[in-house]
């Protein structure tokens, strides 16, 4: 290959590298970002959101480069400027999203060279993920100059001091817990207690890295955001989840005294001592435990279903007339399960109730079936609105 050739097909990339996703982060500009306009633009906004940030001079610096370059004939071949970031956070989640936006970049641009321009040392840690893809010819390293005169040191020292005393991120760590442990000594000095500072002091400690540690203040900070901003559902959903609330309380209330009542059982006087025992009075306890909770137990379920029901009623939705027949088939189960536990607590007695009881709940619920059947066809129009929406909704 020629010189002249070699130099045409020349692809030079100016890559400026924002680590710690500054320009996502305070900006609010995803990135990559590729091309003169586009990163003058999204320079500009960064140095508007804060005047004083290094990733804005990185991305001018580098504008800079690529218009001297462009201006100068300094590349023969073609030259482009972009602009990667990676994560607030760091570590290895930022080192892959760097990667993974500058092959992206490389896909569109597929550069023979780069020009890396970045705004310190933390930056320049990515050199050795650039140089693996594509060669990093030159580092242009911004720093921002201060001036050397003690007036400005001092101005520079008092802002970082009234940053500490403002920004809550760090006042509550660099002041607050201090400040803390100030006032602890000196209870524990006017309470003759000295000798239990270091205790106190690691308490102390230990609490805020463990709510540090598990992120329990951004936790409960989210929380009252949800609670300020909450917005209640419609009426039919608040009745349904109130019904299902008052079910479940039901159901455990139940549970609760079917299981006082087989607990204190003449069957457990005195109580088992093998696994032989056990089995001879299980069906007693069984019975006793259904016939004191079955009751609340179908109460509490039909009421979740009854919620449930008034929901559908209101959203004209055909499971209505499914969640009646089963609010049906419930209510007449107590019957079912009640002579049931009367024969597990009595086995003399006969089963002609319990017969009759099941054979009454399938004619009930075959009824039920029936009716809602008919009430179906006869009411059609009511839930025609609501199918139609969700055919509506599939074909989209």
């Amino acid at each position: 290959m020629s010189d002249s050739t070699k130099e045409e097909s020349e692809k030079v990339l100016i890559l400026c590298v924002d680590r710690d996703d500054d320009i996502g982060v305070k900006a609010k500009i995803k990135t990559p970002i590729l091309g003169r306009k586009e990163n003058l633009e999204a320079a500009v906004v960064l140095a508007l959101k804060d005047p004083e940030e290094p990733d804005a001079n990185a991305m001018f610096e580098a504008i800079r480069i690529f218009d001297r370059m462009k201006e100068g004939a300094e590349v023969k071949g073609n030259c482009q400027i972009a602009t990667i970031s990676g994560s607030e956070f760091g570590g290895v989640g930022a080192d892959r999203k760097l990667v993974s936006e500058l092959a992206n970049i490389l896909k569109t641009f597929p550069a023979s060279d780069v020009v890396l321009v970045t705004d310190g040392f933390t930056d320049e840690a990515v050199l050795p993920l650039l140089q693996s893809r594509v060669p990093v010819t030159s580092v242009r390293r911004v720093i921002v100059k201060h001036s050397e005169r003690l007036e400005e040191t001092a101005a520079l020292f008092s802002r970082y001091i009234k940053m500490i005393w403002q920004n809550p991120r760090y006042s509550r760590l660099i002041l607050g817990l201090p400040g803390l442990l100030m006032i602890i000594l000196v209870v524990l000095y006017v309470s003759n207690l000295l000798t239990y500072s270091g205790i106190a002091f690691l308490i102390v400690f230990g609490v805020a890295l463990i709510i540090k540690g598990f992120g329990l203040d951004r936790m409960t900070r989210n929380f009252y955001k949800w609670v300020r901003e909450y917005s209640p559902p419609p009426l039919p959903i608040q009745v349904a989840n109130y019904t299902a609330i008052a079910g479940i309380v039901l159901i455990a209330v139940s549970c609760y005294q079917g299981g006082v009542a087989a607990a204190s059982s003449p069957a457990m006087e005195p109580p088992p001592a093998d696994v032989g025992q056990w089995l001879a009075v299980l069906p007693r306890l069984a019975g006793e435990f259904m016939a004191q909770s079955i009751a609340f137990i179908i109460f509490g379920v039909c009421i979740l279903l009854g919620g449930r029901a008034i929901r559908w009623f209101f959203e004209r939705d055909p499971r209505l007339l499914r969640t009646i027949v089963i609010i049906v088939a419930w209510s007449w189960s107590y019957q079912i399960f009640y002579q049931a536990a009367r024969i597990l607590i009595d086995p003399s007695l006969a089963f002609t109730q319990l017969a009759a009881a099941v054979l009454t709940g399938i004619l009930l619920t075959v009824a039920a079936i029936l009716i809602t059947f008919l009430l179906h066809r006869r009411y059609s129009s009511f839930f025609r609105e609501k199918e139609g929406e969700v055919e509506e909704f599939k074909e989209d």
